[in-house]
Formats: C-alpha cells, structure tokens, sequence
C-alpha cells in the first residue's frame, strides 16, 4: 500500500521545497509541479509533491489520519 502525506510548503527554492505537517519538516522535490507557491497544500510521496489540495481537503485527511493514529487496534 502507498500512502500520501497532505503537507504545507513552507519554503521554496528552484526544483526543492521545505514542507510541514504535525510540526515535521522535510525537504522534497517540486519538479513534477513547478506552479506551487509558499502556503500550497500538496501531497507528499517518497520525496515527491505529487498533487496539490486545497485547504479543506488537506485539513480532512489530516484529521483522518489523526483519527486512525488515535484508534486502538
């Protein structure tokens, strides 16, 4: 199973940016979406912004994932 993560792009230099979520910063590529600007909400897989999101939908997976972290197995 593959599973993308929605994050907040906080900084952005040439094909690279720094993004955020649940105060976890990395580094990832932008190359496959080169319009994405500082606030964009993008989903993040294996180093890779792959989609961009709105807001509210980032916001909603974020609350289910912390939904599922909260659920006893």
């Amino acid at each position: 199973m593959c599973l993308a993560i929605p994050m907040r792009i906080i900084i952005k230099q040439g094909d690279k940016a720094t993004v955020e979520a649940g105060g976890m910063r990395y580094e990832v590529s932008i190359s496959l979406l080169p319009d994405v600007r500082i606030d964009d909400y993008v989903l993040v897989h294996a180093g890779f912004a792959i989609q961009k999101l709105d807001k509210e939908e980032a916001d909603r997976t974020l609350a289910l994932f912390e939904e599922l972290n909260n659920t006893e197995c």
